[in-house]
């Protein structure tokens, strides 16, 4: 049986190897790797494959004659690492992992910050949630790429919320080697600086939010004359949803887009697709979300069932508008996942009684919750009771079958 290395390498080459990493490449025939990787061991007269692929580099290795190998992987094989793709195809040969110093050590160490509360995002090839990570963590960590670079990241974090006016941004570029570059500074210090491709970044973010919002007071959405889910309503019905924090979400009649900024602060890692037939609860939406640092929703404007077709299938999705549609809504999502949740609202006793007959035409229970609010405001000199309209949650359930 072949035996295979899969090494982290560290930040600096053959510098930054553990003796245990050091023993086992010298212990190979075979080295596989990047170009960068491969460099020190051109003299070494053993047999090295320039790739980084996971598929062709398990195909190089049995189809060697060598029995022992390595590959090796640049940072840490525990890291965002090639090594997870690889070794599940490697299961008929006996495989050892040995890590090494990752980028995110590294770079911690220069800055001198310690890092087990840090959130870590990779940039590479991704397009992932960047204001909304960075404002609700105090640190964030980065790995970024040709297109995701310190300037780009930072005219995005610009866009949303107030800007990040306190949020101090470290980059650090070539790590270990020769050329390494180090430097830190405001957002508008680093919009423009011309990073390299290997770059890592930490945001450090002293305003972070502390706590996952719920029930947004109403007053803080920019509203002009769109109807919105009301505070109370909005914090029972995405309760209802179960959320996952990858989870796609879909706002079917998002209005303000006060429902999508609570969905959105519960799917930091996911998306939230937000839809009206209204333009100017689109244009409202979009500027609520950017309020409230949520580059995590897409704004689309559209006619509800038919510009549902094609997008990502939804893991919970709530309906506060459907146009008389919305037992073809339920039945698409159905169609889609029939194990959604979804949760519509309703005021009137007819689009109760529309709700309830699309989920009983999906073949879904359903259960019914009525929520009266009534606030307490100043009249004169006295506090008077200000009762809102009744408004029913109504939320899909199980298989009747089941």
């Amino acid at each position: 049986m072949k035996k295979v290395y899969l090494i982290g390498t560290g930040t600096n080459g053959t510098g930054s190897l553990t003796a245990d990493a050091a023993k086992s490449i010298e212990e190979s025939e075979l080295i596989v790797g990047a170009t960068r990787m491969l460099e020190p061991y051109g003299d070494s007269g053993k047999e090295l494959v320039n790739e980084y692929n996971p598929e062709r580099t398990a195909e190089a290795i049995r189809n060697s004659k060598a029995q022992t190998a390595s590959v090796l992987f640049s940072g840490d094989t525990g890291f965002f690492s090639g090594a997870k793709k690889l070794l599940p195809l490697l299961d008929d040969m006996e495989t050892v992992v040995l890590p090494g110093v990752s980028s995110l050590a590294a770079f911690c160490a220069k800055c001198s910050f310690s890092y087990e509360n840090m959130k870590f995002i990779s940039l590479h090839g991704n397009d992932a949630n960047i204001a909304l990570e960075v404002h609700m963590n105090r640190y964030c960590f980065f790995l970024l790429d040709n297109n995701n670079t310190v300037s780009s990241v930072c005219l995005r974090l610009l866009k949303y919320g107030d800007g990040f006016p306190k949020l101090r941004v470290y980059a650090g570029s070539e790590l270990g080697y020769e050329n390494e570059k180090i430097v830190s500074g405001s957002i508008p210090d680093l919009i423009g600086y011309r990073s390299e491709p290997l770059t890592v970044m930490i945001t450090d973010n002293p305003d972070y939010l502390k706590y996952i919002p719920s029930a947004i007071p109403d007053d803080r959405f920019i509203r002009n004359k769109i109807p919105m889910t009301k505070a109370e309503v909005r914090s029972c019905a995405v309760a209802s949803l179960n959320i996952p924090h990858d989870g796609i979400c879909w706002d079917i009649g998002c209005g303000t887009g006060s429902v999508s900024v609570e969905m959105a602060y519960r799917c930091p890692q996911g998306t939230v697709y937000s839809f009206d037939k209204n333009e100017d609860a689109i244009v409202l939406t979009w500027d609520n979300t950017r309020r409230f640092f949520c580059d995590n929703v897409k704004v689309l404007f559209g006619n509800c069932p038919e510009c549902l077709e094609e997008k990502p299938v939804p893991d919970a999705v709530f309906i506060g508008g459907s146009t008389g549609k919305i037992s073809d809504i339920i039945s698409l999502v159905y169609r889609k996942n029939d194990k959604a949740n979804i949760t519509a609202t309703a005021v009137s006793v007819e689009t109760l009684a529309e709700a309830t007959d699309a989920f009983r035409k999906a073949g879904r229970e359903c259960s019914i919750t009525q929520i009266a609010v009534t606030r307490m405001k100043k009249v004169g000199s006295y506090t008077m009771p200000d009762a809102m309209n009744p408004v029913w949650i109504i939320s899909g359930g199980k298989k009747c079958s089941e």
